[in-house]
């Protein structure tokens, strides 16, 4: 029996079986019963009428569904009943799972009849609304597509869900908020501009509809200033248009009806290939107008040219996946890439063989329409690109690109070189056999999608198999190769600097420092460099702040030196985040200091959590054990993807609900977490839900670590999280860490908090005691130290050093700068306001 289990291999009964999904059907119905029910008329309603496979007979539709010509025949009730049909058996599958996936939602914020209550309001408003805009668009416009919403009839629950859950979404946390009505908008906006059938705009307009109700009767979340993404969310929603973007002309070109005010941009895809033996007839005639539109067109047709035309579609991809990573590289191709397509769709739709390539499809548009609206949508996301720019500033390791060049150059040279040899050997195969000046002259127009080589007759055309081949498999070989590199380079994970400063300061962490050493490792600082010692720093509006004391051996000498390397910069020195020793250096030179925060320590050798002082401690580690909530230490780079998407989701929720950006400089973020050498300590459950997690900075004396200093705090915030979590968390860490040995935990500094240790302050700190007050309600400074004080820790104040002759407001907007980067100046006012009312 060494080495296995036992199992018991007793077959579960059927009976039993069936009790359990009959609990599981119970509980949906319970929770969610306008979701079941609305599922079980849409099917019931769909078999009894003959409408899974095909959707309602026209006469039927005429009577249930949406429409102008329903309206106009009285039928005015289609209003409601349209959401009770679908149009086949794909949209009754489609629909379901819509309204699964997102009708609870609305019913677990504000209930089943309330929903219902609001389904009805959106379904009728949002179709009114939308007719309008059908009737409007049939009065002033001309062409298919106007004529076509006019005579079409919409059914589908579609509206009445996004309607539903667009207002409901007021109320949710700013996190979820933004993102789902990110994708939900994108995606109604997409179909309506590439579909463009009645549905299509009646659920955008029923979306539209209800943000403008959620904002009036379910009102916003308030707090200091206004919510605004932080920097790692910003990255997710830029890649969330980008990628959206990409895929929308591919909606034009596979959708069944394509008449939507974008669906031209599926010529860039895709269009109807004529018949090869039709063209050598027409060009046999002698018409060369024809016969060179009819050969640009032939381009179109194959596996291969139309692998070819979704090559920006997968490029835009990978480059939104560099861009919800933050690179810079990203954000640079994701730019070309759109400024490209405005050009190229420029070129396409001013062809005058292109026009009459779209108006022979049936596009009947204005020509304004037509040459315009190719170039709007790639030129709107290069705006969006160019105005996020700040948040995408993650490089990729030293000679990442230079791979990358690398491989496209040898891939060009290859796939030209292949081309040319091959293509002359095969010149038999090609309508006009082409000498090597002509396939080198062909190259290019091989790599170039045939959507935009229209107007550019081919000097060739391959007549059989090993020449069409070589011809329509060239290109797409080529960006494959190219696209497969792009992909794997925007994913190398981001790794520490490897520049000689960074190394010198890693070095000199390992040495000592004090608590906040390690943050000398973090992006954004400059270095000054002394005899055994460093002091990392980041200037501010002409003020250098450091990121707490010298790093490296005891240097009473350190902060005259710097001080006097910033007199021969113009700057003006300040040592932040200090303890009494460097504070006690400054003092020595005739500089004030002033108390900034209060640092907990919990000394470990002795530790017990034992007496009645412990009693939260212990209440929150048997909370745990009977809820299966277990502590697991990691890295982030070494944590499952489960787990590090719920600790970014729970980061960017806690801090959108804040109201103001996320705090940097001396407080730790998402990008922080990457480093290897830091910790993660995570709570889970038995299903792997993160209910909390938090990060420890290693604390080194003599290249060995004595001891770990608490970074990041974050912890879920919905009705399922673990109440004591960060309670069990430090406690957890506290008892593992003695097993290993250290010496200590610091609980970090708790900023513009502090002991009354019965001094009396100078004005300085009676100013920042009185910041620390108003902050509060946001960021809850005095809270964390009152949180911090169950673990019955050391105190040990912090201090900000800087000389008698420094301008304090200039400390002060540089300190409120580090910090705060991204405050913009609405939040400002917010943060002033709150500071002095």
């Amino acid at each position: 029996m060494s080495g296995t289990t036992a199992v018991d291999e007793t077959p579960v009964p059927a009976t039993d079986l069936a009790d359990d999904r009959r609990g599981r059907l119970l509980r949906l119905v319970r929770r969610a019963p306008l979701t079941v029910g609305l599922v079980v008329v849409l099917w019931t309603l769909g078999a009894l009428t003959g409408s899974l496979l095909h959707g309602p007979a026209p006469e039927l539709a005429a009577r249930v569904g949406a429409g102008l010509g329903p309206l106009r025949d009285g039928a005015w009730w289609g209003l409601v009943t349209s959401a009770l049909w679908c149009q086949g058996l794909d949209s009754y599958l489609l629909s379901t799972a819509m309204v699964l996936a997102l009708l609870p939602v609305a019913e677990r914020r504000i209930g089943s009849r309330r929903t219902a209550a609001l389904a009805v309001v959106v379904q009728v408003g949002g179709s009114l609304v939308g007719l309008g805009a059908v009737a409007l668009l049939d009065r002033l416009a001309d062409g298919r597509w106007a004529d076509q919403l006019a005579a079409s009839t919409a059914v589908g629950p579609g509206t009445a869900v996004v309607g539903c859950v667009l207002a409901v979404s007021a109320g949710l946390p700013a996190l979820w908020r933004r993102r789902l009505r990110l994708v939900l908008v994108i995606a109604l906006v997409m179909l309506a501009l590439y579909s463009g059938l009645i549905g299509d705009l009646l659920r955008l307009a029923a979306g539209l509809l209800g943000l403008a109700l959620g904002a009036v009767v379910f009102g916003r979340r308030r707090g200091v200033g206004r919510s605004r993404p932080t920097r790692a969310e910003t990255r997710v929603l830029v890649a969330l248009v980008v990628a959206a973007s990409a895929l929308g002309p591919l909606i034009a070109a596979w959708a069944q009806t394509r008449v939507g005010p974008l669906s031209v941009l599926r010529f860039v895809f895709a269009a109807t290939a004529p018949d090869p033996a039709t063209v050598a007839g027409v060009c046999a005639d002698g018409s060369p107008r024809e016969c060179a539109e009819l050969q640009s067109r032939l381009r179109f047709s194959g596996l291969g040219p139309a692998l070819l035309s979704i090559m920006p579609v997968l490029l835009l991809l990978v480059a939104a996946e560099g861009l919800r990573r933050g690179r810079r590289a990203a954000w640079g191709v994701a730019l070309g890439l759109n400024l490209g397509l405005t050009a190229l769709g420029l070129v396409l739709a001013a062809s005058p063989m292109q026009q009459r390539i779209v108006l022979g499809a049936g596009v009947h548009l204005h020509a304004f329409v037509l040459v315009a609206l190719p170039l709007l949508q790639p030129l709107l996301v290069a705006v969006l690109l160019v105005a996020s720019r700040r948040v995408f500033d993650v490089h990729a390791p030293v000679g990442t690109y230079r791979g990358l060049v690398k491989t496209v150059v040898g891939a060009a040279v290859v796939a030209a070189a292949a081309y040319v040899a091959l293509g002359f050997l095969l010149r038999a195969g090609f309508d006009r056999p082409p000498g090597v000046a002509a396939l080198l002259a062909d190259v290019p127009l091989r790599l170039v999608p045939g959507g935009y080589l229209v107007g550019f007759p081919p000097a060739f055309l391959p007549v059989d198999w090993p020449a069409v081949v070589l011809f329509e498999w060239t290109g797409p070989v080529f960006w494959l190769v190219v696209v497969v590199a792009a992909a794997r380079t925007l994913a190398r994970p981001r790794l520490r600097s490897a520049e000689p400063d960074g190394d010198r300061v890693r070095a000199l962490v390992a040495v000592g420092g004090g608590t906040l050493a390690h943050m000398a490792t973090w992006a954004g600082h400059t270095y000054w460099f002394t005899e055994g010692a460093a002091v990392a720093y980041r200037v501010i509006g002409g003020v250098a702040i450091t990121t707490g004391g010298p790093v490296g051996e005891r240097n009473p000498h350190a902060v005259a030196g710097f001080a006097a390397h910033c007199r021969d910069q113009g700057w003006t020195p300040c040592f932040y985040s200090v303890d009494a020793r460097v504070a006690g250096d400054a003092e020595a030179l005739g500089w004030r200091t002033v108390q900034v925060a209060e640092e907990t320590v919990l000394p470990l050798g002795a530790l017990a959590f034992t007496g009645r002082k412990w009693q939260d401690v212990r209440t929150a580690l048997n909370k745990a054990g009977k809820a299966g909530v277990t502590a697991e230490w990691t890295t982030f780079a070494e944590a499952p993807l489960a787990v590090t998407d719920q600790i970014r989701a729970i980061s960017e929720e806690w801090v959108a609900d804040k109201g103001l950006p996320e705090m940097g400089f001396t407080l730790g973020g998402l990008d922080e977490l990457a480093d290897p050498a830091v910790r993660l300590l995570v709570a889970v459950d038995t299903e792997r839900t993160v209910h909390g997690v938090t990060s420890w900075l290693p604390v080194h004396r003599d290249g060995a670590i004595v001891g770990w200093t608490l970074d990041f705090m974050r912890r879920r915030s919905d009705e399922a999280a673990f109440r004591g979590v960060m309670e069990f968390l430090i406690a957890s860490a506290a008892l593992s860490c003695q097993a290993e040995g250290a010496e200590f935990l610091s609980l970090s500094g708790a900023p513009l908090a502090r002991l009354d240790r019965g001094e009396r302050p100078p004005a300085l700190q009676k100013l920042l005691d009185g910041a620390g007050r108003r902050l509060e309600p946001v960021y809850g400074f005095r809270s964390l130290l009152a949180f911090k004080a169950k673990f019955q820790p050391e105190y040990r104040p912090w201090f900000l050093a800087y000389p008698e002759t420094a301008a304090l407001p200039a400390i002060g907007n540089a300190l409120a700068r580090a910090y705060l980067p991204d405050l913009t100046p609405r939040q400002t006012a917010g943060l002033a306001r709150a500071l002095f009312r």
